[in-house]
């Protein structure tokens, strides 16, 4: 299919020199052109032809100029992209259009090479989108699937849950219905079960709370032929739960005027790890013992089958009971739906759209390597005891610490993190102050911020499992917060983030360029907020700012000499602005080697 492009000019001889230069693509159907005088008969186009690619537009135009056509463009066609048409030096102009949303821009008189260039470096950038979105889209219905099949495997669990409650229900009625007395206990020694033969040969209906502490006084259990009470380090239950099998028949109760001996056999109940969970005891009366020594091999057997049926019913137990080994932070419990801990499972997950902070102490290495280790994590906390508080305070939350470096998240609003950051700073010049009086030195530390779609949920194995966040934007918050050391800055956020702001206005900011993530083909505006900065490096950055910006704009354009002479105006009024200095830096190595790419 060809290329779809839409001219909106209303000057006539500039539609020509356009439809003159595509006149070949044309004719081999590789591109179709579409004509439109302003903005309004522009939306219209694109309404009857949604699937336009790209948007060439002068700026000033009758009805609608080429700005408001750029803000209606961007809220309703997003894949589509936007080259605007604008007079030879209007930077203003240039600069609104790029922070509303331009892709790029030329300049009146067209040149046809840029044309051409700018052309297919923008149909490409939008095939490259639609493809990302078309593979995002595959990756969400492959999501869908896999929530399916999630469910089916809840319905198994919930069929294996029900099939454990029959299967203990069966048990109770085996053991209820076994000729002998039953005593279960648990680890602790406490009775966890008791059958009716046993409450009917002890006499009571009640088991003490505690069995290996209480039979021998409670039950009158005494050491055959003496009136000495049964020692409880014999007791067959005292030994199981030590891990053995124990046999005893030298065992008597003494009931008013009887005398009922007993032969009782304990046996422990292991779990997966080969720890004692339970101890499982049975005795009978054996005063006609001749009567029943016939049923006592089938009664081992029937035990051992006993044993082996609650083996595989803890076993069960403890695969349905393994949340209680996770730990997830308590925020991600609420946004995966979940009150308790426990309720969260492996896989659980939830895409939300949020600001994420990097912040990092900067040369926090050559701090470290004077400290000792306790000195060093002593550090580290007191240092985060600041600044914790201030994210929260933001309404926002820690996800992770990485060493000295910490990753928060902001549910809420984008002004709530550039409000965090902001005060984050001012918090790391109080403690400064603090150190200084302590005779330390100062710290400083940098913040990234960008704004994006997250998915929060958990990662891991049956054993160990911790939350997580998965998303491009966490690497793109990460990356700025490294270029603030580039570029000397303390705090840098992404156009996304800028865009969310409900009041830009009320921020000092500047343009610092666009930067290609690794891995990504798309840029990333990046902006520096002056906020934080002390008050005399803010004034100097926003007295230099259009200088700055404009040298920006000639750095993108690769009129390299142009740009290296607007940032050296810049370092004679700042002569501190490493940002300048770096790309000072960056615009002589590109005309020493000749090589502009990137």
């Amino acid at each position: 299919m060809p290329a779809k492009v839409l001219v909106v000019d209303d000057e006539p001889d500039s539609v020509s020199l356009i439809r003159l230069k595509f006149r070949k693509k044309i004719r081999q159907k590789e591109l179709q052109l579409f004509f439109a005088n302003n903005g309004l008969e522009a939306l219209e186009i694109l309404k009857a032809q949604p699937d336009i690619d790209m948007v060439l537009t002068d700026i000033n135009m009758p009805k609608m100029d080429g700005l408001t056509l750029l803000t209606r463009i961007s809220e309703t066609h997003p894949t589509t992209k936007t080259v605007i048409l604008s007079a030879h030096g209007d930077l203003q102009n240039i600069r609104k259009a790029m922070n509303y949303g331009a892709f790029d821009f030329l300049t009146k008189p067209l040149d046809f090479q840029d044309l051409e260039i700018t052309t297919n470096k923008t149909l490409q950038h939008v095939q490259q989108t639609r493809a990302a979105l078309e593979k995002e889209r595959l990756a969400q219905q492959a999501q869908a699937e896999l929530l399916i099949h999630l469910q089916q495997e809840i319905t198994h669990r919930q069929r294996v849950e029900e099939e454990l409650r029959e299967s203990k229900t069966r048990l109770t009625q085996f053991l209820e219905a076994m000729p002998a007395g039953v005593f279960v206990v648990d680890s602790g020694g406490k009775t966890y079960y008791i059958n009716q033969t046993a409450q009917h040969l002890l006499v009571t209906s009640n088991a003490p709370e505690t069995i290996t502490e209480g039979f021998p006084d409670i039950y009158q259990a005494y050491l055959a032929g003496t009136d000495q009470l049964y020692p409880r380090e014999r007791h067959p239950i005292v030994q199981a739960l030590g891990g053995e099998k124990a046999t005893a028949d030298d065992l008597e109760l003494h009931q008013e005027d009887k005398i009922v001996p007993l032969e009782m056999w304990a046996t422990p109940i292991f779990d997966n790890k080969g720890e004692v969970v339970y101890a499982i005891a049975a005795f009978q009366d054996i005063t006609q013992r001749k009567l029943s020594e016939a049923e006592r091999q089938k009664f081992i057997e029937e035990l051992f089958e006993v044993n082996c049926n609650l083996e595989l019913a803890l076993y069960a137990e403890s695969e349905l009971t393994d949340a209680a080994k996770r730990f997830v932070p308590h925020e991600f419990i609420n946004f995966l739906g979940h009150q308790s801990i426990v309720d969260v499972q492996l896989g659980d997950q939830v895409q939300q759209e949020m600001s994420i902070m990097f912040a990092d102490i900067r040369n926090f290495a050559t701090f470290s390597e004077k400290m000792s280790p306790k000195e060093n994590f002593d550090f580290i906390n007191d240092y985060l005891s600041r600044v914790g508080p201030v994210i929260r305070a933001h309404h926002g939350f820690i996800d992770k610490y990485i060493g000295d470096a910490v990753m928060a998240l902001f549910p809420n609003t984008v002004d709530e993190a550039l409000q965090a950051a902001i005060a984050m700073q001012k918090q790391v010049l109080l403690y400064n102050a603090e150190r200084q009086q302590q005779g330390d030195g100062a710290i400083a530390i940098g913040i990234g911020l960008h704004t994006g779609s997250l998915m929060l949920g958990t990662i891991g194995e049956s054993e160990r499992m911790e939350s997580t966040v998965i998303a491009d934007a966490v690497n793109l918050a990460s990356r700025l917060e490294s270029l603030t050391k580039t570029y000397g800055a303390s705090i840098l956020i992404s156009g996304d983030t800028l865009m969310g702001i409900t009041e830009a206005i009320n921020y000092h900011y500047r343009f610092l360029g666009r930067v290609q993530v690794k891995g990504k083909n798309k840029l990333v505006s990046v902006f520096e907020v002056l906020d934080a900065e002390p008050t005399i490096i803010q004034e100097l950055k926003w007295k230099t700012k259009t200088q700055f910006e404009e040298a920006i704009i000639m750095y993108h354009q690769q009129q390299f000499n142009l740009a290296e002479q607007r940032f050296q105006e810049v370092i004679q009024i700042n002569n501190q602005d490493r940002a300048a200095k770096f790309y000072i830096k960056q615009c002589q190595q590109l005309l020493e080697s000749g090589s502009y790419d990137n």
